[in-house]
């Protein structure tokens, strides 16, 4: 029954939108845009253009694998007619906007909508980053994620776009969840998602290599796309 009602949630925001709002989905360390295909699915059934992009994301550092994806992206010609471009990420996907829209603050994104980002990065790169099967699993990229104050997250500063994050209080990962301090999702602490500027912050039951299937988060994600909050129209003031 969520499932059905999260949908029709999405069929009936989709009449409050602006005409040709496009929607670029980038996935996470690893993963491929498969892993981003329910998100992409229900945006579309909300009204929005998507571009479900897929990026080799451990074969570069962070900053070359931005330009390559995010560049490439905003000039897809599907995107050509749309007033707007808001962004949908998982995981590193989160890192690769502020890293990009750091660089070209000229072309400001739409809204954006983060999902278990590491934006001050993960003690699970601090303690294994060193490893010669982290590096060979996760790539360049991945060893940027650690909680310094050098690393790749932590030098990017405060964002100056429309943020919301969701993060995930649930692990499926034990022996990650022993190395990261307070409640978190496997790879990520709940604290650690969150970066100055953001303009909401949301917090789901599920673990971090499902946010992007949840239904919450992603009915959550139309709404801040929608409205720029994770509130209900008609929530209590205190919720």
């Amino acid at each position: 029954m969520k499932t059905i009602a999260s949908f029709l949630f999405a069929i009936v925001f989709a009449t409050n939108l602006h005409a040709h709002e496009g929607v670029i989905l980038l996935h996470g360390l690893s993963r491929s845009a498969a892993s981003m295909e329910k998100m992409e699915s229900r945006l579309t059934a909300a009204g929005f253009i998507v571009l479900n992009i897929d990026y080799p994301s451990r074969t570069a550092a962070i900053e070359t694998l931005s330009e390559a994806a995010i560049g490439g992206a905003l000039q897809d010609a599907r995107l050509e007619e749309c007033t707007r471009v808001h962004f949908v990420t998982h995981s590193l996907g989160g890192i690769l906007v502020r890293s990009y829209f750091k660089r070209h603050a000229h072309a400001r994104p739409g809204r954006v909508v983060m999902l278990g980002p590491p934006n001050q990065g993960s003690e699970v790169v601090d303690i294994l980053g060193s490893w010669w099967f982290f590096k060979k699993l996760n790539g360049p990229a991945g060893n940027e994620l650690g909680t310094g104050n050098t690393s790749t997250p932590n030098t990017l500063g405060a964002v100056d776009f429309e943020l919301g994050v969701i993060a995930g209080d649930r692990s499926i990962n034990w022996i990650n969840s022993m190395i990261i301090k307070g409640p978190d999702d496997g790879k990520v602490s709940v604290e650690r998602t969150k970066v100055a500027g953001m303009q909401a912050h949301n917090v789901v039951h599920a673990a971090h290599p499902f946010l992007m299937n949840n239904d919450e988060a992603i009915e959550q994600t139309i709404r801040f796309l929608t409205t720029a909050t994770f509130k209900a129209e008609n929530a209590r003031p205190d919720e």
